[in-house]
């Protein structure tokens, strides 16, 4: 079984700092990528930051210059920085993972999503 499990949200003020995390655990194989999505209440999932292994990082227009991403191992953090009332969402870890089937002997390459964690900022 593969899990991401996020941690690090929570209640801050406007021009404020949150680091959060995510962790991969299972049978992972390797990982391709991992990234942040986010949604607001009434609007769609988008995409936040994304860091392919071994490659560069890609950033959403609004948080460019205020969020910075980075991975060790299985983990993948987003440091966001001078926070806005309008970063306010759930955040989604995601993460493209090769996992390994031994009983099959077979890889198989999919995304997979963290349950998200609540970030709110206060004006």
């Amino acid at each position: 079984q593969v899990q991401l499990v996020e941690s690090g949200g929570g209640l801050v003020q406007a021009g404020g700092s949150l680091r959060l995390s995510c962790a991969a655990s299972g049978n992972i194989f390797r990982i391709n990528a991992m990234g942040w999505f986010r949604q607001a209440p009434g609007k769609q999932r988008e995409l936040v930051a994304t860091i392919p292994s071994g490659g560069s990082t890609n950033f959403a227009d609004s948080v460019k210059g205020r969020f910075t991403i980075s991975s060790a191992r299985n983990t993948v953090y987003l440091q966001m920085n001078s926070l806005k009332p309008e970063d306010t969402a759930v955040y989604y870890c995601n993460a493209n993972m090769e996992t390994y089937d031994a009983y099959s002997d077979h890889t198989t390459t999919r995304d997979y999503w963290g349950k998200g964690t609540l970030v709110t900022v206060s004006s």
